[in-house]
């Protein structure tokens, strides 16, 4: 599988070209355009074995996913499938090469069908302070997987500790370690700063944040929106 992604990092999709036999997974509603011969299969679980699949998108769905996944699979040589984000953003490929990555609920766009992705728990505070979801969703395996972010991605390589804003987590991996942390010296300059609560992450491995945050941008359009 051969891929191009364009109109980075505004509005930017994922380009994907397929030889006969391929096969990506993709979130529902991912897809924009596709050559006619792909053949698309809904199902609760990966592809290729695992079991648990009623389970997992249970779980997947506490992490802010669809209980389906899709999978397309071309069945002629050089066939082209666009997908792309819900969000105004970018979308970034990471290659997996065991381990795992640790992916906040709606930033997952696709992966090859041999990663399992399964979601994994974060606990009540860091879900309470950190501005996401109880559950994260776990990409493991080895392949492909796409990402998507509100805004730009920037990747930081981490070699000790790093601190970011609550919100602006795309993924990580799983060898990093992430703890919430007031952003000043005291909670009231913390908070008269404007910044409040922070994530202090600490560890080797890569760190994947998006310029913008989804429900700060929520929360400045929602005042000027009519009511219905």
């Amino acid at each position: 599988m051969r891929h191009d992604i364009v109109s980075r990092p505004a509005a930017a999709v994922a380009r994907l070209t397929f030889d006969e036999g391929e096969s990506l997974t993709c979130e529902v509603g991912g897809m924009i355009a596709m050559s006619p011969d792909f053949t698309v299969e809904t199902t609760t679980r990966k592809k290729r074995g695992s079991g648990g699949g009623l389970l997992k998108g249970l779980k997947r769905m506490l992490a802010g996913e669809s209980l389906f996944l899709n999978h397309f699979t071309a069945t002629k040589p050089d066939q082209t499938l666009l997908v792309g984000p819900r969000l105004l953003g970018d979308v970034i490929h990471r290659r997996l090469q065991g381990g795992s990555m640790i992916v906040q609920g709606s930033s997952w766009l696709a992966s090859s069908t041999a990663i399992d992705i399964d979601a994994t728990w974060q606990g009540f505070g860091k879900a309470i302070f950190s501005g996401e979801g109880l559950f994260w969703l776990k990409c493991s395996g080895e392949g492909d997987l796409f990402l998507s972010s509100f805004g730009a991605i920037y990747e930081v390589e981490v070699d000790g500790d790093y601190v970011v804003d609550t919100g602006h987590i795309v993924a990580f991996d799983d060898t990093l370690q992430f703890a919430i942390r007031k952003a000043g010296a005291s909670w009231i300059g913390s908070f008269l700063g404007g910044e409040g609560l922070v994530c202090r992450f600490s560890g080797k491995g890569r760190l994947l944040c998006q310029s913008h945050n989804p429900p700060s941008f929520g929360a400045l359009l929602g005042p000027k929106l009519k009511p219905r």
